[in-house]
Order: C-alpha cells, then sequence, then structure tokens
C-alpha cells in the first residue's frame, strides 16, 4: 500500500513539474529597457508593418487594479499591461484550413507590459503556437517578426 502510494506521489510530481515546463514554454517573452509608450507604439508599428490591423486593446493592468480592491487583493503586480490583439487574414486562413480547430489561435496577441517595482523595463510577451502544430507554425513566425522588429 505504501509502496503505491510513493508511486503516485512520484507521478504527480512529475506531472505537475511537466505541466509546469510545458506552460512557461508556451509564452515567449523579450525585455528592453524604456519607456511603455515607446515599446507599445514600435509593437503597434510592426504589426502595420505586416500589414495587419490592431483589432483590440485589452487594458489588462487597469482591469487588475480595479477588480483587485473589490476581491481584496491590492497588491499590484504591473505599473501598466496592455494586450493587443490582431489577425492575419492569409495566415489564419491557412492555419484553419489545415485544422479548423486552429480558430483557437486566433486572433493573435502580443502582450506589452512593466513590472509594478520597475517600469524602466519593458516585457514583450506572446503564446508561442504549440511546436507539433505544422500548420501554426507561419504564427509562431510571424509574431517573433513582429517582436524582433519592435525590439530593434
Amino acid at each position: 500500500m505504501l509502496s503505491r502510494f510513493l508511486r503516485a506521489s512520484a507521478l504527480l510530481i512529475a506531472g505537475i513539474a511537466v505541466a509546469g515546463a510545458a506552460a512557461g514554454a508556451e509564452v515567449t517573452v523579450r525585455s528592453v529597457k524604456g519607456g511603455f509608450d515607446d515599446v507599445k507604439e514600435r509593437v503597434m508599428l510592426a504589426i502595420g508593418d505586416k500589414g495587419l490591423v490592431l483589432n483590440y486593446t485589452a487594458y489588462v493592468g487597469n482591469m487588475l487594479e480595479r477588480t483587485g480592491k473589490d476581491i481584496g487583493r491590492e497588491g499590484r503586480i504591473y505599473d501598466r499591461a496592455e494586450v493587443l490583439e490582431f489577425c492575419s487574414a492569409s495566415v489564419s486562413r491557412s492555419t484553419m484550413e489545415a485544422d479548423p480547430r486552429n480558430i483557437a489561435y486566433c486572433p493573435y496577441a502580443i502582450a506589452v507590459y512593466t513590472l509594478a517595482d520597475d517600469a524602466e523595463k519593458v516585457y514583450i510577451a506572446y503564446r508561442k503556437p504549440p511546436p507539433t502544430a505544422p500548420a501554426l507554425r507561419a504564427v509562431g513566425r510571424l509574431l517573433d517578426a513582429i517582436v524582433r522588429e519592435a525590439l530593434k
């Protein structure tokens, strides 16, 4: 009985470790010293340079600040945090023709944020599509190209 419990515990711990590693691998984060507005503008210009249109800006930092008080969590996570959403008709069409379930990856999003304790360092993050989905590689390349251009 004890050995079964130990084996199950070991599998649970290994599963948690793998899940944590996978979750970390799914997000790409870059950082640069500078001002939030300047970096956000560079990301928006890089999106436009690819012929894409920004669909929506989610003000995640403001939302967390506002709702934190309502749930008794007033500590600040971000100084500023926004998520820029956009899409590419040609890339999206190709990925969804390959597998209609790929709709879950659209729209594409790039987060721009500064942490509450360091507003001088701006982070740019995006979800990296899984490497096991060949049709989504173009999405990953597009997001990576936009971020690289914004960091120049």
